[in-house]
């Protein structure tokens, strides 16, 4: 609900008319447990942010992108008759009869090569050497193989005999002049890429690749690489994984430095990265903790929504429109495994919109359990698991390690997270359970 204010009216200022105070759309309603249920919350991200406007891109940097125009070809495929093989261009009725014992004797009149037209028409009785993709001459009807003939030069010998039209491949027969071949919204992948350029395209209208950055907070972390000064310490790891999974993704990717705990520190290097954002993800400081620096200071950056969700991992959840251009920006918990499942729940998600590549949510799976799988009824559990296909391409998931959300090893260690609805408390081993299959969309 937005807030209003008003000035009272005196002689000496003029009347100030109502104003109001910009929120953020009302969130979704909280369950009886004080808790928002995922999908509201997903969907309420998913709702206050846009597809990113068309950009024009060279045709190599659009692969994976979804275009934003129709495209039609302007040219046949191939654009003229061809040779499918090398051979000896000819005419299918001058080999009538032809065979191992009884060869047909014809005169070489010149050559043809790919990139080069005949200077002149096959006449019968002739043939013309003719290399894979060279313009079939005028007159000719078929192509023979070398390997039916003795490859001669002046004279060849042909050992078979040919039928009209064999080993030609004929103007627009793959493809003509005016045929629709992609879509407005169509996702473009390596053979999309090649077909443009065969059809002459070097650029195309797309939704360009989000510009992400990733900021990870904490004055405890450590870059990689370098000596852990004191027992305290920790290497930044959340960083380097969202920024991973973001690429992988699809976005463009620039991942901050560390940044310490201070306030100040904190807005400075948001506000820095505006410029540049369609999406700013940090992870630590939304939780309840005395030090969870982001949850203070963003409320003054832009319109914010911190809430808790009932999903373990990733209970606490933050979202803004910050600055003035309303960059979305997406606050994740800090412990890694908390961090990356809510990446796959909101984040991933997110990024898939600004692309307008549906669908946005990854696609559940069906896998059967290896073994009992315990879970906790009002919460989305998200486990760990390790899923393997037989022969038939039934899919069998067992959990790796624990539920603790600092245990990364054991996150490297899976492809696949387990979903237990809020009703489940227990999955009996044998019976089919939904999963994230990390290594599909």
């Amino acid at each position: 609900m937005a807030l209003f204010s008003r000035r009272k009216k005196t002689i000496e200022e003029p009347i100030v008319t109502e104003t109001d105070v910009e929120t953020l759309p009302e969130p979704p309603a909280d369950g009886l447990d004080g808790l928002r249920p995922m999908e509201a919350h997903r969907d309420y991200l998913l709702s206050l942010v846009e597809e990113l406007p068309p950009f024009g891109q060279q045709i190599l940097d659009a692969l994976d992108l979804s275009l934003c125009e129709d495209v039609i070809s302007t040219v046949d495929l191939p654009g003229f008759d061809n040779s499918a093989m090398d051979g000896y261009a000819v005419q299918a009725a001058d080999l009538e009869g032809a065979s191992d014992d009884d060869p047909v004797v014809l005169a070489v009149v010149g050559e043809v090569a790919a990139g080069q037209s005949a200077v002149h028409s096959l006449s019968p009785g002739t043939a013309m050497k003719i290399m894979t993709g060279a313009p079939l001459p005028p007159g000719a009807d078929a192509v023979v193989p070398y390997e039916d003939t003795d490859r001669g030069t002046d004279d060849v010998l042909v050992y078979t005999t040919a039928t009209e039209g064999q080993h030609i491949r004929r103007q627009g027969e793959d493809l003509e002049a005016g045929t629709p071949i992609f879509a407005d919204g169509d996702q473009l992948q390596a053979r999309s890429i090649g077909l443009l350029a065969a059809i002459g395209l070097d650029k195309v209208m797309v939704r360009p690749r989000p510009r992400v950055v990733v900021i990870a907070t904490g004055s405890e972390l450590v870059e990689p690489g370098t000596p852990l000064a004191r027992a305290d310490q920790i290497y930044d790891s959340n960083s380097y994984m969202l920024a991973a999974a973001a690429k992988e993704t699809g976005a463009q990717v620039f991942r901050v430095g560390l940044v310490s705990d201070d306030p100040e520190v904190v807005k400075q290097v948001i506000n820095d990265q505006l410029i540049r954002a369609d999406l700013i993800i940090t992870s630590g400081g939304v939780s309840e903790g005395d030090h969870d620096v982001v949850k203070a200071v963003l409320p003054e950056l832009g319109l914010t929504d911190f809430c808790k969700v009932a999903m373990q991992p990733g209970k606490p959840q933050g979202f803004g429109l910050i600055g003035d251009d309303k960059v979305p920006m997406i606050m994740l918990p800090g412990n890694p495994v908390s961090s990356f499942v809510s990446f796959e729940a909101f984040v991933r998600p997110v990024i898939r919109k600004l692309m307008g590549n549906p669908p946005y949510v990854r696609t559940a799976q069906v896998a059967t359990a290896a073994e009992d799988i315990e879970s906790i009824k009002g919460k989305r559990q998200f486990a760990r698991g390790w899923v393997t296909t037989d022969d038939e391409g039934q899919r069998t998931v067992e959990l790796v390690g624990g539920h603790g959300s600092h245990l990364i090893g054991d996150l490297a260690r899976s492809n696949a997270l387990v979903i237990l609805d809020e009703e489940t408390d227990r999955v009996a081993a044998g019976s089919v359970v939904p999963i994230w299959l990390l290594t599909e969309d």
